[in-house]
């Protein structure tokens, strides 16, 4: 995690290949969502409706999509859990989701959330490496702090932090108090990069006339040593296709921006103007000065996040948000951006704020499926027309997608 930072152009600028990926919840971002005529509600928990999501994604020719995933059932409260049932409550495991999706995908990557603060780094190392496995090279990794107090009583080993109503008035006071757990977090993504690294990629010989199938020589035990736990490895998973999935983190403020910094390989972050996102970059730059990353050799991505509702006539997709406001009984609040408008309308946004320099964008369909296909069928086609998205994979491989080289085995190179 150490070395020389030096400075790099943008890459978000002309000439560089846009990204999109998209953020798939339930039936959309909007908590009146599974209300809408063609939301399917009842399908939810079934593998044919995700599949269906992640297959039209991927004809749009998406990046790659996250899915999200807690130890608590979902909340109109940031730090708190609620009783409401009036919204979309429960859903199911992102990791063995997106395994059993990947068989049924050929090029778009996969990113399930997990929760690293009561869950054993051990086991989600083996697990990502796993998904890396099944899906030839398309796994990813979006690793999520546990910010609920509550969510710690599920596991029952631990207490954290417990949020107040002053905290959750900005993201710079939410973050001071779970300071700790970033940390720790931290500490779990590099844990699991080193076992991911634990076996070098020729280590496995599987020469059945010398009855040779390891070279023991090459599967290294890791020792590592965090602040709360220890993880001796090596892996049980041999290296898997990329070497090391891209790890993908969502960032407010200083504090997680460090952890980005420290550990992945793109950052989402939520500005609300061009303005807004030019200085974010600027903070998110300056955390990677002082976690001593090197960018040009571990370069970070940087998304922005937007919640969209999109329709092609002009104002009916604000409507459509009013009319999902009501049913709500509330206007949508978000962390990032709303936007409402035309597939136009957003391309001509997301090449504005691109020129900050930008890579790319995590858009969260308001509801589903109908904003996935409008981005699908509206935006991407709009974006090719302009000459800035792709009109074919190129690669195989998510790390190809970005445009991240494949590591070496740490390992290997100190052998």
């Amino acid at each position: 995690m150490t070395g020389t930072t030096r400075a790099t152009a943008p890459t978000g600028t002309p000439g560089a290949p846009l990204h999109l990926a998209v953020a798939l919840d339930g039936a959309g971002w909007h908590p009146a969502a599974w209300r809408e005529e063609d939301a399917r509600p009842g399908e939810l928990l079934d593998a044919a409706y995700w599949a269906g999501l992640v297959a039209e994604a991927e004809r749009g020719l998406i990046d790659f999509v996250t899915f999200e995933d807690a130890l608590g059932l979902q909340s109109a409260a940031f730090h708190l859990p609620d009783d409401r049932t009036d919204q979309v409550r429960g859903s199911i495991d992102a990791v063995l989701l997106a395994a059993h999706l990947a068989p049924l995908t050929t090029r778009i990557g996969l990113v399930p959330t997990t929760n690293v603060t009561h869950t054993e780094p051990f086991h989600l190392a083996i697990g990502i490496a796993t998904l890396d496995h099944v899906s030839r090279g398309r796994a990813g990794w979006r690793p999520q702090i546990s910010s609920r107090a509550a969510d710690a009583a599920h596991v029952g080993r631990r207490t954290t932090p417990r949020l107040t109503e002053d905290d959750v008035i900005d993201s710079e006071r939410i973050s001071r108090p779970l300071r700790a757990l970033f940390a720790e977090g931290a500490e779990v993504v590099e844990a699991a990069r080193r076992l991911w690294d634990s076996w070098e990629d020729d280590a496995e010989i599987r020469d059945a006339a010398t009855g040779r199938f390891l070279d023991r020589d090459k599967v290294h035990p890791i020792d590592f040593r965090g602040s709360a736990f220890s993880v001796k490895g090596p892996s049980i998973t041999p290296r898997s296709p990329q070497g090391q999935p891209p790890v993908v983190s969502l960032a407010h403020a200083t504090t997680p921006y460090e952890f980005a910094a420290l550990g992945s390989d793109v950052v989402a972050v939520t500005p609300h103007d061009r303005a807004g996102a030019a200085a974010i970059l600027t903070q998110v730059a300056e955390a990677v000065r002082r976690t001593g990353r090197d960018v040009t050799e571990r370069p970070l991505r940087t998304f922005a996040d937007l919640v969209v509702f999109l329709d092609d006539d002009p104002g009916a997709a604000a409507r459509r948000k009013a009319r999902l406001d009501e049913a709500a009984g509330a206007a949508l609040a978000s962390d990032a951006e709303i936007f409402t408008g035309t597939p136009a309308e957003l391309a001509d946004l997301l090449l504005d704020w691109r020129s900050t320099g930008l890579d790319g964008f995590r858009l969260r369909p308001a509801a589903l499926p109908h904003d996935l296909t409008a981005i699908t069928r509206g935006l991407v086609p709009e974006l090719q027309r302009r000459g800035v998205y792709r009109t074919e994979y190129a690669s195989t491989t998510l790390r190809g997608h970005l445009g991240l080289e494949r590591p070496t085995s740490r390992y290997a190179k100190a052998g």
